[in-house]
């Protein structure tokens, strides 16, 4: 029989989303994909702020090898 992916959570709390994000070994992006986890404790309505945030930083990132690059 297999395990469940996710351990069952108390009747009425919040389950988290899922595992943890593999590290990247950059620690900015690590903190980003980490910061992902808070939207499990918020309503979904205010998951769209942890999302934006996460995404600005990861864009950031990425513009930031190519600003290096030159």
């Amino acid at each position: 029989m297999s395990e469940p992916l996710l351990a069952e959570a108390p009747a009425g709390a919040i389950a988290p989303l899922g595992p943890a994000p593999a590290p990247t070994g950059q620690a900015a992006v690590d903190s980003l994909m980490m910061r992902l986890s808070d939207a499990d404790d918020l309503p979904t309505a205010d998951h769209i702020e942890v999302y934006e945030d996460v995404h600005r930083g990861l864009r950031d990132a990425l513009t930031a090898l190519d600003d290096n690059r030159s």
